[in-house]
């Protein structure tokens, strides 16, 4: 488990110098404080700023989970990612609203396609929230 105080401090050396090299899309050395002297772990730029993202959440104090985009689900973990309960996920499976596969009696889901639902429904729910709001200004209520 990484403290938040340490993820703090590993974030503002990493951003210090992702802003100082900004312009750079050269691979970036990470001189290790446990690692042998002058030796280096080379690093793509996109993966540093993975770790940036990453440090950012640890900091705030929020979990991080990485998952491969091909992973399958169990129900239960499904529900899990989404905040339902189980019942609800499978309602939402059932109407068709997230694509899943019988494997025996056992519903699976692939961890691309519930990110796909997410995507969605973050859209469906924003264009509500611009929807009322064009007509809370069209009543004059804003």
């Amino acid at each position: 488990m990484v403290d938040a105080d340490e993820a703090q401090r590993a974030l503002r050396r990493i951003n210090d110098y992702l802003a100082r090299t900004a312009e750079s899309d050269e691979d970036i050395q990470a001189h290790l404080e446990t690692g042998a002297p002058g030796e280096a772990l080379v690093l793509p730029r996109p993966v540093a700023e993975l770790f940036a993202s990453t440090l950012a959440a640890l900091a705030n104090g929020q979990g991080v989970q990485i998952m491969p985009v091909d992973a399958v689900l169990t129900t239960q973990q499904a529900a899990d990612m989404l905040n339902v309960s189980r019942p609800y996920l499978i309602g939402l499976l059932e109407s068709g609203a997230i694509p899943y596969k019988l494997v025996g009696r056992h519903r699976r889901i692939r961890f691309a396609d519930l990110r796909q639902y997410l995507r969605e429904d973050d859209v469906k729910r924003k264009d509500a929230a611009d929807e009322l709001m064009d007509m809370d200004q069209e009543l004059g209520l804003s």
